[in-house]
């Protein structure tokens, strides 16, 4: 390495025509430069700079010697400068992973990020399990409900709020539920694996009421888009986030049931490999999705999970 920091010395000499002046640029002292100079001399074994007092001249060795060590300083220079590039405008592959309903949020999150910087490109890798980030070399991954990994860190940047709806068809056939006790006595589509079995549901009502229910899904699927297919053709309940489900109910495909009833919102969190030393892509991505989801921006530290908050079987959860 003492002999790549010389090759270095040695092409700034020759770049600035001086010792003087190489000094000045490498916050050296002359003699600091012209030791080093000596220093790769003995080592070459060859005299590479003729000195004089008003100039200085390379040597054929010296002449062939620079070439090299030019291309050197040059790359690490280029080096640098893709850095800085890359930490001070969004540029690159951002490369996100999200649950499958996120992706219309993100197109429209992102989407002036990506017009607004032609060299940043997005690779979006949907699927409700979460991914693995440091195999799929992933900027940032959006997850939903709680959080226990503390080897990644996890950001909290808004909530999602869960809402029980059913299609009109199948309440038309069953009954419409008017209690949370009801509820079990109808067919309920959930997004946990088939073994978990019976799970609760709580919901809070009117003047702070607390009810829990134990709900035995009928049908399961580790899609949330399948479910909130299934529940608008008529297949049963389901707890689904509201934002997902915005549409189904403007058009009438989907109705609230119990509506004074809500559950606990879910966090929605933005989890990276590492706090420090964010790309300019992944720190302005982070603020276009806090301002989406309207959330605090308050950080968990490594080793401290997120802020758990109880399931209430969402459809969402990744």
């Amino acid at each position: 390495m003492d002999q790549l920091k010389r090759m270095a010395i040695f092409a700034t000499v020759v770049e600035r025509g001086s010792m003087r002046a190489a000094a000045r640029e490498l916050r050296m002292t002359p003699s600091a430069v012209s030791q080093q100079m000596r220093t790769l001399e003995q080592a070459t074994g060859v005299s590479l700079l003729h000195r004089s007092t008003r100039r200085l001249t390379l040597t054929e060795a010296g002449e062939r010697y620079h070439t090299g060590c030019a291309a050197m300083l040059a790359a690490a220079r280029s080096a640098e400068d893709a850095l800085a590039s890359l930490r001070d405008a969004p540029e690159g592959e951002l490369r996100i992973a999200a649950p499958v309903g996120f992706a219309r949020l993100i197109a429209q999150t992102l989407g002036p990020l990506l017009a607004a910087h032609p060299r940043l490109s997005l690779s979006l890798l949907l699927d409700d399990a979460p991914a693995d980030l440091i195999a799929e070399r992933v900027d940032l991954a959006l997850r939903v409900g709680d959080w226990a990994d503390s080897s990644l860190v996890a950001r909290r940047i808004g909530s999602l709020t869960m809402g029980v709806v059913a299609a009109p068809a199948y309440l038309l056939r069953r009954g419409v539920p008017q209690a949370p006790r009801e509820l079990p006595e109808h067919d309920w589509l959930s997004a946990r694996p088939s073994g978990a079995g019976a799970r609760q549901l709580t919901l809070q009502g009117p003047g702070s009421a607390l009810e829990t229910v134990r709900l035995s899904p009928r049908v399961v699927s580790n899609n949330h888009l399948c479910l909130q297919q299934m529940c608008v053709a008529g297949l049963g309940l389901a707890a689904l986030a509201l934002p997902d489900a915005a549409e189904d109910l403007q058009q009438g495909r989907l109705v609230r049931v119990l509506p004074q009833w809500s559950s606990a919102d879910l966090p929605v969190l933005a989890v990276t490999p590492r706090r420090d030393a964010q790309p300019a892509k992944v720190r302005h991505a982070l603020k276009a999705l806090r301002s989406a989801f309207g959330g605090d921006g308050h950080d968990s530290d490594p080793g401290t999970p997120a802020p758990a908050t109880p399931s209430p079987e969402p459809s969402h959860a990744n």
